[in-house]
């Protein structure tokens, strides 16, 4: 599956969030061990659904970039 990921710098690093798999999150010192850390974190929340029996959301979350 390919879920959507939202990435936004702060003044101590990167955050990253799922929309579609609610608290799902990472945090890193840069934006590489983030990204590393929230398919981590995608797959161990994905795992844990199953684990509990429930099934994990489709991707619907649609990110685009909209110029002005």
């Amino acid at each position: 599956m390919r879920y959507a990921v939202v990435v936004e710098k702060s003044e101590n690093g990167y955050g990253a969030y799922v929309p579609d798999l609610p608290g799902c999150v990472a945090l890193g010192e840069s934006m590489d061990e983030t990204l590393h850390l929230i398919k981590e974190a995608v797959q161990f929340h994905l795992e844990s659904l199953m684990e509990t029996g429930d099934a994990a959301p489709s991707p619907s979350a649609i990110a685009e970039y909209v110029e002005v």
